[in-house]
């Protein structure tokens, strides 16, 4: 019984400090398959001969959710960001726990130098990180 509270207690006290951990990057990463207009899975190497796949949520944007109330355009989001992506590499910095689990937010840059979330937001596909009284992610965005 003595355990069990002591592992409470532990943690309790760790969970907070992984949770807001970030990492500076940058990571190389290779894009495994682009999931939606926001979000991708990459192949990403963390140590000598070691690869981790991950699913990547782009930093400080939202595209419409493919079951959401807007198909067309979030199948257009995922389209551009799997055009834009290619099967390519792909730069992550600003590396964080996403607070749903299960995947990382981190900004992406390409080989160029461009910006994913920029690019995608220039085209008008996704929005700002929202805020979440601004209801359904559905065009049309601001540019």
């Amino acid at each position: 019984m003595k355990f069990h509270g002591f592992f409470a207690a532990l943690m309790a006290a760790i969970t907070p400090a992984s949770a807001a951990e970030t990492l500076s990057g940058p990571y190389a990463a290779q894009v495994v398959r682009v999931l939606d207009g926001d979000t991708f899975e990459a192949r990403v190497r963390i140590w000598l001969g070691l690869d981790q796949t991950i699913r990547v949520r782009l930093l400080g944007i939202d595209a419409p959710e493919l079951r959401g109330p807007c198909p067309q355009a979030a199948a257009a989001a995922r389209d551009a960001l799997a055009r834009l992506l290619g099967d390519g590499p792909a730069l992550l910095t600003r590396i964080a726990h996403d607070k749903y689990g299960g995947r990382i937010d981190a900004a992406v840059s390409l080989p160029n130098g461009e910006d994913v979330a920029t690019v995608m937001l220039g085209a008008g596909l996704v929005r700002p990180q929202p805020d979440p009284a601004q209801g359904p992610v559905c065009p049309p965005f601001r540019k």
